[in-house]
Protein backbone atom coordinates (compact mmCIF):
# COMPACT_ATOMS: atom_id res chain seq x y z
CA UNK A 1 0.00 0.00 0.00
CA UNK A 2 2.80 2.52 0.63
CA UNK A 3 4.77 1.69 -2.59
CA UNK A 4 2.19 3.51 -4.83
CA UNK A 5 1.56 6.21 -2.46
CA UNK A 6 5.62 6.74 -2.70
CA UNK A 7 5.61 6.64 -6.26
CA UNK A 8 3.25 8.90 -6.97
CA UNK A 9 4.88 11.18 -4.63
CA UNK A 10 8.08 11.15 -6.40
CA UNK A 11 6.32 11.78 -9.63
CA UNK A 12 4.96 14.63 -8.60
CA UNK A 13 8.06 16.01 -7.14
CA UNK A 14 9.83 15.70 -10.42
CA UNK A 15 6.53 17.01 -12.80
CA UNK A 16 6.82 19.98 -10.46
CA UNK A 17 11.04 20.36 -10.75
CA UNK A 18 10.77 19.84 -14.39
CA UNK A 19 8.06 22.65 -14.67
CA UNK A 20 10.09 25.15 -12.87
CA UNK A 21 13.57 24.68 -14.84
CA UNK A 22 11.50 25.18 -18.20
CA UNK A 23 9.87 28.66 -16.57
CA UNK A 24 13.80 29.31 -15.81
CA UNK A 25 14.74 27.92 -19.59
CA UNK A 26 11.95 30.41 -21.16
CA UNK A 27 13.16 34.15 -19.54
CA UNK A 28 16.15 34.62 -21.84
CA UNK A 29 14.46 33.54 -24.85
CA UNK A 30 12.27 36.80 -23.96
CA UNK A 31 14.40 38.87 -22.85
CA UNK A 32 16.37 38.07 -26.66
CA UNK A 33 13.32 38.77 -28.02
CA UNK A 34 12.60 41.64 -26.57
CA UNK A 35 15.94 43.16 -27.32
CA UNK A 36 15.76 41.79 -30.80
CA UNK A 37 12.48 43.65 -31.35
CA UNK A 38 14.23 46.92 -29.97
CA UNK A 39 16.62 46.73 -32.10
CA UNK A 40 14.55 46.39 -35.31
CA UNK A 41 12.37 49.32 -33.65
CA UNK A 42 15.55 51.57 -33.03
CA UNK A 43 16.53 52.84 -36.86
CA UNK A 44 13.55 55.01 -36.91
CA UNK A 45 15.01 56.63 -33.80
CA UNK A 46 18.68 56.56 -34.65
CA UNK A 47 17.79 58.11 -38.64
CA UNK A 48 16.81 61.17 -37.05
CA UNK A 49 20.68 62.06 -35.59
CA UNK A 50 23.80 63.20 -37.77
CA UNK A 51 26.31 60.21 -37.72
CA UNK A 52 29.96 61.30 -36.34
CA UNK A 53 32.75 60.54 -37.41
CA UNK A 54 35.38 59.62 -35.70
CA UNK A 55 38.80 61.87 -35.00
CA UNK A 56 40.94 59.51 -37.23
CA UNK A 57 38.25 60.34 -40.12
CA UNK A 58 37.59 63.76 -39.45
CA UNK A 59 38.84 66.62 -42.60
CA UNK A 60 42.50 67.57 -42.20
CA UNK A 61 42.39 71.40 -42.64
CA UNK A 62 45.08 72.62 -44.30
CA UNK A 63 47.95 75.20 -42.80
CA UNK A 64 48.85 78.13 -44.48
CA UNK A 65 51.90 78.11 -46.11
CA UNK A 66 54.66 80.02 -44.06
CA UNK A 67 55.89 83.27 -45.91
CA UNK A 68 59.65 83.50 -46.13
CA UNK A 69 61.28 86.97 -45.74
CA UNK A 70 63.92 86.70 -48.10
CA UNK A 71 60.94 86.01 -51.34
CA UNK A 72 61.21 88.39 -54.60
CA UNK A 73 57.57 89.40 -55.32
CA UNK A 74 56.47 91.76 -57.76
CA UNK A 75 53.42 93.41 -56.68
CA UNK A 76 51.37 95.94 -58.92
CA UNK A 77 51.19 93.28 -61.99
CA UNK A 78 48.74 90.32 -61.68
CA UNK A 79 48.40 90.83 -57.23
CA UNK A 80 51.89 89.61 -56.95
CA UNK A 81 51.29 86.07 -58.81
CA UNK A 82 54.25 83.54 -59.28
CA UNK A 83 53.14 83.67 -62.89
CA UNK A 84 53.48 87.32 -62.98
CA UNK A 85 56.52 87.41 -61.12
CA UNK A 86 58.71 84.67 -63.04
CA UNK A 87 57.59 86.63 -66.80
CA UNK A 88 58.98 90.00 -65.73
CA UNK A 89 62.39 88.08 -64.15
CA UNK A 90 62.68 86.27 -67.39
CA UNK A 91 61.80 89.44 -69.52
CA UNK A 92 64.79 91.11 -67.37
CA UNK A 93 67.02 88.88 -67.98
CA UNK A 94 66.78 88.94 -71.87
CA UNK A 95 66.89 92.43 -71.87
CA UNK A 96 70.17 93.02 -69.72
CA UNK A 97 72.61 92.02 -72.74
CA UNK A 98 70.49 94.51 -74.73
CA UNK A 99 70.39 96.97 -72.18
CA UNK A 100 74.45 96.66 -70.97
CA UNK A 101 75.29 97.48 -74.99
CA UNK A 102 73.06 100.25 -75.58
CA UNK A 103 72.73 102.22 -72.09
CA UNK A 104 75.76 102.30 -70.18
CA UNK A 105 79.33 103.03 -71.45
CA UNK A 106 80.70 99.22 -72.34
CA UNK A 107 80.30 99.91 -76.19
CA UNK A 108 82.72 102.40 -75.92
CA UNK A 109 85.15 100.71 -73.85
CA UNK A 110 85.29 97.49 -75.87
CA UNK A 111 85.58 99.44 -78.94
CA UNK A 112 89.12 101.07 -77.76
CA UNK A 113 90.34 97.81 -76.43
CA UNK A 114 90.06 95.82 -79.15
CA UNK A 115 91.61 98.70 -81.33
CA UNK A 116 94.23 99.04 -78.61
CA UNK A 117 94.91 94.98 -79.32
CA UNK A 118 95.10 95.71 -83.18
CA UNK A 119 97.40 98.34 -82.79
CA UNK A 120 99.51 96.32 -80.99
CA UNK A 121 99.81 93.51 -83.49
CA UNK A 122 98.56 91.00 -81.16
CA UNK A 123 95.68 88.92 -82.42
CA UNK A 124 94.33 86.73 -79.62
CA UNK A 125 96.20 89.25 -76.54
CA UNK A 126 94.20 90.05 -74.49
CA UNK A 127 91.57 87.50 -75.02
CA UNK A 128 88.18 88.56 -75.73
CA UNK A 129 87.18 86.95 -72.48
CA UNK A 130 89.49 89.42 -70.68
CA UNK A 131 88.66 92.53 -72.64
CA UNK A 132 84.78 92.02 -72.37
CA UNK A 133 85.22 91.10 -69.02
CA UNK A 134 87.45 94.46 -68.06
CA UNK A 135 84.83 96.76 -70.01
CA UNK A 136 82.24 95.18 -67.73
CA UNK A 137 83.96 95.92 -64.44
CA UNK A 138 84.89 99.77 -65.88
CA UNK A 139 81.53 100.00 -66.88
CA UNK A 140 79.94 98.83 -63.29
CA UNK A 141 82.68 101.64 -62.10
CA UNK A 142 81.00 104.16 -64.41
CA UNK A 143 77.66 103.56 -63.66
CA UNK A 144 77.66 102.83 -60.07
CA UNK A 145 76.05 106.28 -59.09
CA UNK A 146 73.27 105.45 -61.53
CA UNK A 147 73.21 102.61 -59.74
CA UNK A 148 72.99 103.96 -56.78
CA UNK A 149 70.14 106.36 -57.83
CA UNK A 150 68.15 103.97 -59.49
CA UNK A 151 68.09 102.22 -55.84
CA UNK A 152 66.83 104.76 -53.78
CA UNK A 153 64.24 106.20 -55.97
CA UNK A 154 62.69 103.10 -57.13
CA UNK A 155 63.85 99.79 -55.86
CA UNK A 156 62.86 100.83 -52.03
CA UNK A 157 60.03 102.60 -52.64
CA UNK A 158 59.29 99.47 -54.47
CA UNK A 159 59.91 96.73 -51.80
CA UNK A 160 58.22 98.79 -49.11
CA UNK A 161 55.17 98.66 -50.74
CA UNK A 162 54.66 102.77 -51.33
CA UNK A 163 54.56 102.68 -55.18
CA UNK A 164 53.59 99.85 -58.20
CA UNK A 165 55.85 98.25 -60.68
CA UNK A 166 55.15 100.60 -63.31
CA UNK A 167 55.96 103.91 -60.72
CA UNK A 168 59.11 101.86 -59.97
CA UNK A 169 60.13 101.86 -63.90
CA UNK A 170 58.96 105.18 -64.35
CA UNK A 171 61.54 106.33 -61.42
CA UNK A 172 64.04 104.10 -62.26
CA UNK A 173 64.34 105.81 -66.18
CA UNK A 174 65.22 108.94 -64.92
CA UNK A 175 68.74 109.04 -63.70
CA UNK A 176 69.37 106.62 -66.82
CA UNK A 177 67.76 109.63 -69.13
CA UNK A 178 69.85 112.05 -67.22
CA UNK A 179 73.30 109.93 -67.80
CA UNK A 180 72.75 109.16 -71.65
CA UNK A 181 71.71 112.83 -72.56
CA UNK A 182 74.94 114.11 -70.87
CA UNK A 183 76.97 112.51 -73.27
CA UNK A 184 74.42 112.48 -76.93
CA UNK A 185 75.27 114.49 -79.46
CA UNK A 186 73.29 116.79 -80.75
CA UNK A 187 73.90 116.00 -84.08
CA UNK A 188 72.43 112.22 -83.43
CA UNK A 189 70.06 113.20 -81.16
CA UNK A 190 68.33 115.74 -84.54
CA UNK A 191 68.76 112.82 -86.63
CA UNK A 192 66.68 110.31 -84.87
CA UNK A 193 64.01 113.33 -84.16
CA UNK A 194 63.57 113.92 -87.61
CA UNK A 195 63.34 109.91 -88.73
CA UNK A 196 60.67 109.61 -86.03
CA UNK A 197 59.02 113.02 -86.87
CA UNK A 198 58.37 114.36 -83.18
CA UNK A 199 58.94 117.46 -82.21
CA UNK A 200 61.85 119.03 -81.15
CA UNK A 201 62.13 119.21 -77.31
CA UNK A 202 63.29 122.37 -75.25
CA UNK A 203 66.07 120.83 -73.81
CA UNK A 204 68.02 117.45 -74.43
CA UNK A 205 66.68 116.20 -71.20
CA UNK A 206 63.03 115.52 -72.17
CA UNK A 207 64.39 113.46 -75.43
CA UNK A 208 62.17 110.34 -75.17
CA UNK A 209 63.70 106.47 -74.99
CA UNK A 210 63.10 105.94 -78.57
CA UNK A 211 65.01 108.83 -79.62
CA UNK A 212 67.37 109.08 -77.14
CA UNK A 213 69.03 105.32 -77.31
CA UNK A 214 69.73 104.73 -80.56
CA UNK A 215 70.99 108.39 -80.61
CA UNK A 216 73.34 107.65 -77.08
CA UNK A 217 74.67 104.22 -78.77
CA UNK A 218 75.91 106.22 -82.11
CA UNK A 219 77.69 108.98 -80.07
CA UNK A 220 78.81 105.97 -78.50
CA UNK A 221 80.72 104.50 -81.35
CA UNK A 222 81.95 107.89 -82.56
CA UNK A 223 83.89 108.49 -79.56
CA UNK A 224 84.79 104.77 -79.50
CA UNK A 225 86.60 104.59 -82.98
CA UNK A 226 88.14 108.30 -82.42
CA UNK A 227 89.67 107.06 -79.43
CA UNK A 228 90.98 103.93 -81.48
CA UNK A 229 91.99 105.90 -84.25
CA UNK A 230 94.30 108.12 -82.11
CA UNK A 231 95.52 105.40 -79.91
CA UNK A 232 96.76 103.97 -83.47
CA UNK A 233 98.69 106.75 -84.51
CA UNK A 234 101.75 105.79 -82.36
CA UNK A 235 102.19 102.93 -82.87
CA UNK A 236 101.19 103.11 -86.59
CA UNK A 237 104.41 105.50 -86.37
CA UNK A 238 106.65 102.67 -85.10
CA UNK A 239 105.77 100.22 -88.20
CA UNK A 240 106.75 102.90 -90.55
CA UNK A 241 110.13 103.32 -88.76
CA UNK A 242 110.54 99.43 -89.01
CA UNK A 243 109.56 98.93 -92.12
CA UNK A 244 111.71 101.78 -93.88
CA UNK A 245 114.53 99.94 -91.86
CA UNK A 246 114.27 96.76 -93.04
CA UNK A 247 113.59 97.55 -96.77
CA UNK A 248 116.90 99.92 -96.42
CA UNK A 249 119.42 97.29 -95.27
CA UNK A 250 118.02 94.82 -97.71
CA UNK A 251 116.20 92.72 -95.40
CA UNK A 252 113.67 92.05 -97.44
CA UNK A 253 112.66 88.28 -96.52
CA UNK A 254 111.96 89.43 -93.08
CA UNK A 255 108.77 90.45 -91.91
CA UNK A 256 108.85 93.99 -90.37
CA UNK A 257 106.25 92.67 -87.85
CA UNK A 258 108.38 90.63 -86.73
CA UNK A 259 111.11 93.27 -85.04
CA UNK A 260 107.69 96.02 -84.99
CA UNK A 261 105.47 94.41 -82.46
CA UNK A 262 108.31 93.36 -79.74
CA UNK A 263 109.23 97.10 -80.45
CA UNK A 264 105.52 98.59 -79.71
CA UNK A 265 105.27 96.01 -76.56
CA UNK A 266 108.92 97.69 -75.39
CA UNK A 267 107.32 101.28 -76.10
CA UNK A 268 103.27 100.07 -74.23
CA UNK A 269 105.08 99.28 -71.62
CA UNK A 270 107.68 101.66 -70.43
CA UNK A 271 105.22 104.47 -70.20
CA UNK A 272 102.63 102.27 -68.92
CA UNK A 273 100.19 102.37 -71.61
CA UNK A 274 97.60 100.45 -69.50
CA UNK A 275 97.45 103.43 -66.75
CA UNK A 276 96.90 105.44 -69.09
CA UNK A 277 94.59 104.51 -71.45
CA UNK A 278 92.49 103.44 -68.45
CA UNK A 279 92.54 107.06 -66.89
CA UNK A 280 91.93 108.65 -69.95
CA UNK A 281 89.17 106.53 -70.51
CA UNK A 282 87.12 106.80 -66.98
CA UNK A 283 88.13 111.02 -67.10
CA UNK A 284 86.13 111.36 -70.82
CA UNK A 285 82.80 110.73 -68.44
CA UNK A 286 83.78 113.17 -65.85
Amino acid sequence: MRSPAVLRAMLCLMLLLAARSAQAASWPVRAGAIHMMGFWQSPPALSSQAPTLPNAMAPIQPKPAATDPNELRITGLGGGSTQWTILVLLTCLTLIPSILICMTPFARLLIVFHFLRQALGLQTTPSNQTLIGLSVIMTFFLMQPVGAAIYRDSVLPFQEGKIAALDALTRAAEPMRQFMSHYVREKDAALFLEIAKEPRPANINDLSFRVLMPAYILSELKAGFQIGAVLFLPFLVVDMVVASITTSVGMMQLPPVVISTPLKLLLFLMVDGWHLLIGALMRSFY
